[in-house]
């Protein structure tokens, strides 16, 4: 059909809200992301796995030329580009307008071959009126962008396939190396040696309830003692000892002791004003969210993941409900700035705008191209009350808080006042005691009066007495001293970080981009490197091999500055300041006569993997990370045999001390290698044990040994005599190795259990035919012959009935090892793709979502009461891509060279 264009996006949900805004002449497809890629090496083709391309799917000998294939679950989509291609006139490339989408639209360019004009068309928000604009503002492909994108993805490529089989090797199978995610492991395991290092300090001060003239009480700290300022938290050094202060300063330390007699010399003394302090308080409000700043206020106001927020925004740019959500820039357009002005007037009223529009600008180091900041999509904002129908849970929670924060950045200072009152008195014992109390008072809320931005946990818990309300005094007025107390405080260790301070702390240093740091802390997360207390992220001790190997072999891949450089050299590229060959050729084979990446793995075999995976916790204890978990040793002569124990799963590095250490080794030798006895079993005169093992705690049976007339004579014979095994089996989740009885314990050796015989078959073909009840790999079940269903716990294999199992027998089957059919645990209509009913079900991994033909696991990041359908739609598209067969590893886009399709 002549004159028709075709557009072509990401997401289907993208291509759904701009179709809405184009008219009749457009087609507008998704590519569901990305279409090519670089193979894994294993997957290129035969007579390429000898040549050039054989060890990284790139010629690193030849000006790092890449070699791409299509997916090829993606080669049945760009057969229905192609077709679509060759009834249009024009080509509207419109992916994202930053380095991945101009990788995107550049790859699509490659792979299509357009015989049709070609257009790249960029906008920041899907809006009727940007998507239209954008059709009147349209250019070339930026061969500089997709140059660092392309540098970046082989970047990538070389780091994780040089460093990370000899993570393998040296440390443990199926672990990863990434520029960025090393990196934020070490900042990681970092602060945990600052916590481990940390020795606690005691320290007490006064605080007393002061009023004047019957006002009501004010509280107030002792500051100093004799001229002396008394020492706060922030005054101990990591070590426990006292910090030198600053020159003509002197510091004074109070113990209890010393504390609670001041209590008694105070009793009784007369308290006056010695001076009142009050400044001008002013406050402006946070600029505008960039793509960082959204994910650690989410993380702090929502408690959401950087990728919970990260997948919630796209959604509400896909469907026009925000501005572009992968952005370095605090910037507000022109439109923006006149919606977030007009908006705050005529909710809060004209004098809480400024007289001029506030400009914001880039404040990340090293910040990408240029994008407006995260806000409210369109020319006019739309307030949350009038999206509440419209938006849902996450959607709306963080359209919210989107909001807020762009109508409060055009918003007012919040100005008031900050007093500052010092009191003191003369102690019976002729010691001069000041106290000292400050407190603000806001007169205009100004910005406050729409939104507050979140904090990050302050260390060492000084008092914060900003919103104290203090009385009306002057220089010399008596205070009456209603209360005094001493109070004791202890330092604490540096604060753990949580995925908000992790999110600054990478930005703060220039490494990586704010982009990717929600699918960074995924991978240190899914790779075993970090666990979660609460939002707080605890190293664990394979951490500590990884990033111990790094900083003794490779210090400069896991160097801050270093990485930081890295990201400013591609940044260097994208702006075309750099050439992206010559960069390339210095990273993998050094520059300036620093050795190149090649040359800092040739030596990788030298790598003293014990050494590696040896951690001294004191008292002659050492850490090792063994191939299945942690484990303590106490090292001994050679063939003498070590003493070991375990370590607990839940106990973090930080509290991992040599007192404890030393607790779980006396545990240890206490149970000893034979585990902790639980009796003899009535029927067989055997012993029964309960031990650690690797795969967890598991109870045993002692054999006896063999008399030496029962033993086989040597050299005789066709073979060995079979040595009996003992019964083993695991504990249940609620059982623990303190607490188990030799009852229980018998009772899990007697498994399977039967729980009854049925007849299956009729006349000459029937036979009986038993039903067990057993544990296995993925939890309680019942078997009949080769059938199986799932229980719903490890108690019902102990009690359930023939009657009951027989019940579940008669339900029809859900598949291999389930058990009755259950109903849907969530029904979100039709999939916009197959067109068929989507349900959530529980299956043996646990909920998934369906639509009968494509299955998709819910993740972590999905909870059940907060899944969309359009979340939904999105899982199960990305299922489809996946593909049933293994695929090559997805990148993030890259460039030149031959293709497959």
């Amino acid at each position: 059909m002549a004159g028709r264009k075709l557009v072509i996006v990401e997401s289907p949900a993208k291509a759904r809200t701009i179709a809405g805004y184009l008219g009749p002449d457009f087609d507008v497809e998704a590519s569901v992301g990305h279409i090519r890629d670089l193979p894994q090496p294993s997957e290129l083709p035969a007579e390429m796995k000898k040549g050039p391309f054989k060890k990284f799917a790139v010629d690193v000998e030849g000006g790092f030329e890449p070699y791409y294939v299509v997916y090829p679950d993606k080669k049945k989509k760009v057969a229905e580009l192609k077709k679509l291609l060759k009834d249009a006139d024009e080509l509207y490339l419109a992916t994202d307008e930053d380095r991945e989408g101009e990788a995107i639209a550049w790859h699509l360019l490659e792979v299509l071959k357009p015989k049709v004009p070609v257009k790249r068309m960029v906008f920041h928000e899907i809006t009727r009126e940007a998507i239209q604009r954008a059709l009147e503002a349209t250019r070339e492909i930026d061969e500089r962008l997709v140059d660092a994108q392309e540098t970046r993805r082989i970047l990538d490529r070389l780091y994780g396939y040089e460093i990370s089989p000899v993570l393998w090797r040296k440390v443990r199978q199926g672990l990863s190396a990434g520029r960025v995610q090393s990196v934020a492991t070490r900042l990681v395991v970092d602060r945990e040696r600052e916590r481990m290092a940390f020795r606690k300090a005691s320290y007490w001060d006064l605080r007393g309830q002061f009023s004047h003239d019957g006002s009501p009480a004010f509280p107030a700290r002792l500051v100093t003692l004799d001229g002396a300022r008394v020492a706060q938290g922030r005054d101990f050094a990591d070590d426990g000892t006292l910090r030198r202060p600053r020159s003509g300063e002197e510091v004074v330390a109070l113990d209890e002791a010393s504390a609670t007699a001041l209590v008694g010399a105070l009793d009784g003394a007369a308290f006056a004003v010695r001076s009142v302090e009050t400044k001008p308080y002013t406050r402006r409000p946070a600029a505008p969210f960039t793509t960082s700043t959204l994910q650690q206020e989410a993380s702090r106001k929502l408690r959401w993941s950087s990728n919970q927020t990260m997948r919630t925004a796209q959604t509400l740019y896909e469907n026009g409900y925000i501005t572009y959500m992968r952005t370095d820039s605090s910037a507000l357009s022109g439109q923006a700035v006149a919606a977030a002005r007009r908006q705050a007037t005529e909710l809060y009223g004209a004098e809480y705008i400024p007289e001029k529009p506030r400009v914001y600008g880039k404040a990340a180091k090293g910040a990408q191209e240029a994008h407006e900041a995260i806000r409210p999509a369109g020319d006019s904002f739309r307030t949350p009350g009038q999206v509440a129908r419209e938006l849902a849970g996450d959607q709306f929670k963080l359209y919210e808080l989107i909001w807020k924060r762009t109508v409060a950045s055009q918003m007012a200072d919040a100005r008031g006042s900050t007093a500052t009152i010092r009191l003191g008195a003369t102690t019976s014992d002729g010691r001069d005691a000041v106290f000292g109390a400050s407190g603000t008072v806001i007169t205009f809320r100004g910005f406050l009066a729409a939104y507050e931005e979140g904090r990050d946990v302050e260390r060492y818990g000084d008092s914060n007495d900003a919103e104290t309300r203090l009385p009306d005094v002057s220089e010399g007025d008596a205070l009456a001293a209603e209360e005094i107390t001493a109070e004791g405080h202890e330092t604490s260790p540096p604060p753990r970080y949580t995925e908000a301070s992790l999110v600054k702390a990478l930005e703060e240093r220039g490494i990586g981009r704010p982009s990717t740091y929600a699918s960074t802390i995924s991978v240190i997360t899914e790779r075993g490197y970090v666990d979660r207390r609460g939002q707080a992220l605890v190293p664990t001790w394979l951490a500590f091999a990884v990033i111990r190997l790094l900083e003794q072999n490779y210090p400069r891949l896991v160097d801050y500055d270093f990485t930081a450089e890295m990201e400013a050299d591609l940044d260097a590229i994208a702006q075309g300041e750099r050439d992206r060959v010559e960069w390339l050729t210095g990273f993998y084979f050094g520059r300036d006569g620093k050795e190149g990446l090649k040359d800092l793995v040739a030596d990788a075999g030298d790598i003293d993997a014990r050494e590696v995976n040896s951690i001294p916790l004191g008292d002659g204890i050492v850490l090792r990370v063994g191939r299945y978990g942690p484990y303590l040793e106490v090292p001994v002569p050679d063939g003498e045999p070590a003493t070991r124990a375990s370590v607990p799963e839940d106990l973090a590095p930080d509290e991992l001390t040599p007192e404890r250490a030393r607790e779980l080794m006396a545990e240890a030798a206490t149970t000893g290698d034979d585990g902790r006895p639980l009796g003899t079993d009535p029927a067989t005169g055997h012993e029964i044990v309960v031990k650690n093992g690797r795969f967890g705690p598991y109870v045993t049976e002692i054999l006896p040994e063999a008399d030496e007339a029962e033993k086989p004579a040597k050299g005789k014979g066709k073979g060995k005599a079979a040595k009996p095994k003992p019964r083993t089996a695991s504990l249940f989740k609620d059982m623990s190795v303190e607490t188990i009885d030799l009852e229980t314990a018998l009772k899990l050796l007697s498994l399977p259990r039967v729980v009854g015989t049925v007849t299956e078959g009729e006349g000459e073909d029937a036979k009986e035919v038993e039903i067990t009840a057993q544990n296995g790999r993925y939890g309680p079940y019942l078997k009949k012959g080769s059938d199986s269903r799932s229980l719903e716990n490890e108690q019902q294999i102990f009690d359930i009935t023939l009657e009951e199992a027989l019940a579940i027998y008669a339900q029809p089957k859900r598949g291999r090892g389930a058990g009755t059919a259950r109903p849907p645990l969530l029904e979100l209509g039709e999939d916009p793709v197959s067109g068929r009913p989507v349900v959530v079900k529980d299956g043996r991994f646990g909920p998934y979502v369906t639509d009968g033909e494509t299955n998709a696991t819910l993740r972590k990041s999905d909870p059940l009461e907060t899944l969309t359908k359009e979340r939904a739609y999105e899982l199960l598209a990305e299922k489809r891509a996946a593909g049933p067969a293994k695929r090559p590893a997805r990148g993030r886009g890259t460039r030149k060279t031959a293709t497959t399709s």
